[in-house]
């Protein structure tokens, strides 16, 4: 979608569009009336800016939008396709093997009973084996350490999904 079409979009159809890049429906709120938005960095920058805004339970409504790293079998799932591209493109990459989709799982549950809500990780680019590394690191801080960095992960995925909601005028003539 184009940042004009983005701009264009009634009030509802914004909403749900804007709930994609994160569920927390007052930032959403916030980014529904922030059109229009003069560019993608125009975007971004209102994201964050609301993002940091956001009060606890605001967070913790985004948190909840998300996948709960726990069920080995959709591990296996989510993880099939990395296999497939570590062999081919990304050879260096680590791919995910039963012991790493376990302690994922088994160390997700953990968190969640340490914290009160479910590992977030800006999983962009990163092996599950990098992911279990981080998590099991992340077990050893505090629930207020967990939900800043939480927060700051939430905000790179955000800011991922918003640049992949909008076609630039150059990726367009593409």
């Amino acid at each position: 979608m184009t940042l004009n079409e983005l701009n264009e979009l009634l009030q509802e159809a914004a909403y749900t569009t804007f709930m994609q890049c994160c569920t927390a429906s007052r930032w959403v709120d916030a980014m529904v009336s922030s059109r229009p938005f003069q560019s993608l960095q125009q975007c971004q920058d209102r994201a964050l800016e609301h993002w940091s805004e956001m009060q606890e339970d605001d967070l913790l409504e985004a948190f909840a939008g998300h996948p709960k790293i726990g069920d080995v079998n959709s591990l296996r799932k989510k993880y099939a396709a990395t296999k497939a591209l570590a062999s081919g493109e990304q050879s260096s990459v680590n791919v995910a093997d039963e012991r790493t989709l376990q302690g994922l799982a088994d160390g997700n549950t953990a968190y969640e009973q340490q914290n009160g809500f479910i590992f977030i990780v800006c999983a962009t680019g990163k092996s599950a084996a990098e992911m279990l590394q981080l998590l099991e690191d992340r077990l050893r801080n505090d629930r207020s350490v967990e939900l800043a960095i939480a927060a700051e992960q939430q905000s790179q995925i955000t800011a991922l999904r918003i640049a992949k909601l909008i076609t630039t005028d150059e990726e367009k003539s593409l």
